[in-house]
């Protein structure tokens, strides 16, 4: 009987087409996966690669494997892992994708608590702001928002992803209050370039009361690539920005910004959490799901995060 060791080496090459990132996402050296899928094929008598310099493909008799042991490893490695977890604590490297706003904000103060509570859990956590590849990449999870997810990933919806207009009080003075969306082209306006499409970002702003949806249109000023980075260049007085509640609401609350157009929002989505597969999550990012999710639900960070509600405001 081959060894589950030689059937994963198998399969995870098969999904990442190359024996480097299948072995970084199981912890093995690219030498360890061929060795492992040599053995396989030897016991076999078949050849189940194609390989060459730039990438492994699989053979026709590679592709039944493929397909006739798929599904019963993964159910072998939830048996194992069900297992485990009932035996051991959590442990090992959790790698976690988040956007810095995000991430450094109210993921990051977690972490003393979650060590504390899991020792044996060694954190590699990336801000970036981009979605993912969870399997490619070896990502246990990732947060963020505004994600195309890939079918097959779970997510776990945090809190809604609005974004609401800011500028600051001095920027208003001696500015008549916005009535309609249309008048902020007569404002100057820090807009966000696309890291993925390379496009200035556009929106369109909802009325919260009617439903009604126009476009923004933004007289773009200065163009940078982060919320963050907006919300600051707002506060440094450079206009103002369509951007979101999760990089502005701190600056809100001490009123150093302020809202424009109060009963208008852009709606982008939601914040989640997501992971490949929920039957076979280990246990080192069952917990930290539960933690996250937990505590974003505890905090009411989905009411502090949405602009679907009236909130207080100036100049407008």
């Amino acid at each position: 009987m081959e060894t589950l060791a030689n059937l994963e080496a198998f399969v995870r090459s098969a999904q990442t087409g190359s024996f480097s990132e299948a072995g970084r996402r199981l912890g093995l050296t690219a030498a360890a996966l061929s060795r492992n899928v040599a053995v396989l094929e030897r016991n076999l008598g078949v050849r189940l690669f194609h390989r060459s310099t730039r990438k492994l493909t699989l053979t026709e008799a590679g592709e039944r494997f493929l397909v006739s042991i798929d599904s019963n490893l993964e159910a072998l490695q939830a048996a194992i892992s069900v297992a485990s977890t009932d035996s051991s604590e959590p442990a090992g490297v959790l790698k976690l994708s988040m956007s810095p706003t995000i991430g450094v904000r109210y993921v990051l103060p977690l972490l003393p608590e979650f060590l504390a509570r899991y020792p044996h859990i060694r954190p590699e956590w990336h801000f970036e702001n981009r979605p993912v590849d969870l399997i490619a990449e070896g990502y246990d999870a990732a947060i963020g928002g505004g994600f195309d997810l890939t079918p097959g990933f779970v997510s776990r919806t945090l809190a809604p992803l609005h974004l609401v207009v800011v500028t600051t009080p001095e920027y208003m003075k001696g500015r008549k209050p916005l009535a309609d969306p249309s008048q902020l082209a007569a404002l100057d306006a820090v807009v966000i370039r696309s890291p993925g499409t390379g496009r200035i970002r556009s929106w369109m702003l909802r009325n919260r009361k009617t439903g009604i949806e126009v476009p923004a249109v933004l007289n773009q000023t200065v163009v940078l690539n982060d919320p963050d980075a907006m919300a600051e260049a707002v506060r440094l007085g450079f206009g103002v920005a369509l951007v979101g509640m999760l990089a502005v609401l701190p600056a809100l609350e001490r009123g150093e910004l302020i809202r424009l157009l109060p009963d208008w929002y852009a709606d982008g989505g939601s914040i989640s959490i997501y992971y490949a597969s929920r039957s076979l999550m280990s246990a080192k990012t069952r917990v930290f799901v539960d933690l996250v999710v937990n505590t974003f639900k505890s905090q009411r960070l989905d009411v502090a995060l949405s602009a679907d509600r009236p909130k207080r405001s100036g100049g407008g």
